[in-house]
């Protein structure tokens, strides 16, 4: 059953912190919209998935400050999407908002791994207030400076790369490549992915630029050794050997 808020959002409210990037999974049309329409309107950038299977795949690339997930989805729920995010390693803060909404329930989101619970129906100011909250706590974690992937190492102070303890020099766009394939090590990585993260392109320039550092960044960080780390997966991408 879906249960709309029970209040308009404030369309003239001003953001007090800096906007974010928040991933909306609701299956309810009016709902949804009525939503996203008001983090847009507060200052943020809104996103939307209709269902747990499309919200679980864009929540997986882990590029947004928050996400509030309905707890009641199409395809994969909302407890089941949350298991799967930290199963992955990724802590995005996560507002779980469903009709359930007594005690018991509110433990099992919270052991799921969801940051924060409210329920159906709710006020759009403190949903608001409850997302920023959770956004400025993620903002302020300890800074990560170093990624590990299997015996390769970035340390992202000093730009350095070593695997087996042994330097590695990259060009700046090389670098870039492999912190965004390790920063998601054991997933694959789409031409698209790459294109948008590391390139900054939003569109295919039909250029084979992602083969040729693809290619040199093997290269290097492969070279020596018998398991290469740096892997294709045919007809999908590429990723990086976490184990």
């Amino acid at each position: 059953m879906q249960v709309r808020a029970i209040e308009s959002p404030v369309w003239t409210a001003k953001p007090t912190r800096q906007p974010m990037r928040i991933l909306v999974i609701e299956d309810d049309r009016e709902s949804a919209s009525w939503l996203v329409k008001g983090l847009a309107e507060s200052g943020h950038v809104a996103d939307l998935a209709a269902d747990g299977e499309e919200g679980l795949g864009l929540a997986l690339e882990a590029v947004h400050d928050v996400l509030i997930v309905d707890r009641m989805l199409p395809k994969i729920d909302g407890l089941t999407i949350i298991r799967k995010l930290r199963e992955h390693n990724i802590k995005t803060p996560v507002l779980i908002l469903s009709a359930l909404a007594d005690v018991d329930e509110r433990v099992k989101g919270l052991r799921a791994g969801g940051d924060d619970y409210l329920g159906k129906p709710y006020s759009f100011a403190e949903l608001l207030a409850r997302v920023e909250n959770l956004g400025h706590r993620a903002k302020e974690a300890p800074l990560e400076t170093r990624l590990r992937a299997a015996d390769l190492e970035i340390d992202l102070l000093t730009r350095s790369v070593t695997r087996a303890g042994k330097p590695i020099l990259l060009q700046p766009r090389e670098f870039k490549l492999l912190e965004y394939l390790v920063r998601n090590a054991g997933h694959i990585v789409t031409r698209t992915m790459l294109l948008e993260n590391v390139w900054d392109y939003h569109f295919d320039p039909q250029t084979n630029v992602i083969d040729v550092h693809i290619s040199r960044l093997r290269a290097k960080i492969d070279k020596g050794h018998d398991e290469p780390i740096l892997q294709t997966v045919r007809g999908a991408g590429y990723m990086i050997r976490d184990t």
